[in-house]
């Protein structure tokens, strides 16, 4: 009996997960093709980019400045141990380009804007307002869902970069504060670690990361039922299953950044 009861639990479960990737997928097809066919309207797009981008701006420098701190202090330690001090600059920029700047960006703008996102949609769908658009012969697609997505896609490989800016300005003071490491000496190591590649990187994991957060955003509050407690569920499944995506496809994405690079290395 009770293996009965496992077994039908897991099938339920692998079958309910398919069936939700499936309609994920169907969704996201969706959301790109209205995109560009027909071009979302630019005052939609310009409200979510000052939505998505703007309101998000002073969280993610903050939260860089603060990790650029941090990792100036930590890595000061242990670079001291070395006589290596002027490397702090050049590893903490390392680790956020390719790193703690997209994924830590992505959580913030995901709590921040993903969750708004989830919560106006559901909103909008418990009370048929969705409904009353496609009576209105308004695609919902097309108003709704794809000024979101470009909008993330195209805001947060900008909030990236300026949490690199704002994470090495921070470790470059503690550098010099803290342990009187030569500016030059900072500035060269940095140009000497980091390249065009590293920065890329970053920015590609930026990218794919709002389209994760935003088309999830979208999709858990496009399919919210229940009135209320149905928004606050779709609310919360947007987060946590963003968080969730974003962590996986980071760590292939990882991957395949390392292999193509090590390839790239063996080449030359």
């Amino acid at each position: 009996m009770p293996v009965a009861y496992v077994s039908r639990a897991l099938g339920s479960l692998v079958q309910s997960s398919v069936q939700g990737m499936g309609d994920y997928a169907v969704f996201v097809g969706n959301s790109v093709r209205r995109t560009f066919k027909p071009f979302v309207k630019t005052s939609l797009l310009m409200a979510q980019l000052e939505f998505v981008g703007n309101r998000s701006l002073v969280i993610c420098i903050l939260a860089g400045a603060m990790i650029g701190g941090i990792f100036g202090f930590q890595l000061g330690e242990i670079f001291l141990v070395f006589g290596m001090e002027s490397m702090i600059g050049a590893a903490t920029g390392f680790a956020l380009a390719r790193e703690l700047a997209p994924v830590v960006g992505a959580f913030l703008v995901t709590a921040r804007a993903g969750s708004a996102m989830a919560a106006e949609i559901a909103s909008m769908k418990v009370n048929e307002q969705i409904d009353a658009m496609r009576v209105m012969a308004v695609d919902p697609y097309n108003y709704l869902i794809a000024p979101r997505v470009l909008a993330s896609v195209l805001m947060m490989p900008l909030l990236s970069s300026l949490m690199v800016v704002s994470g090495v300005l921070s470790a470059f003071g503690v550098g010099v504060l803290f342990y009187n490491v030569d500016i030059a000496d900072f500035f060269a190591k940095i140009e000497w670690i980091i390249d065009t590649d590293d920065l890329m990187m970053g920015v590609q994991k930026a990218m794919l990361f709002g389209f994760i957060f935003a088309t999830i955003g979208c999709y858990e509050g496009f399919n919210a039922q229940g009135g209320a407690k149905g928004v606050g569920r779709a609310t919360t499944r947007a987060v946590v299953n963003s968080y969730v995506a974003i962590l996986i496809l980071d760590f292939f994405l990882t991957y395949i950044q390392f292999k193509f690079q090590a390839d790239s290395f063996k080449i030359k």
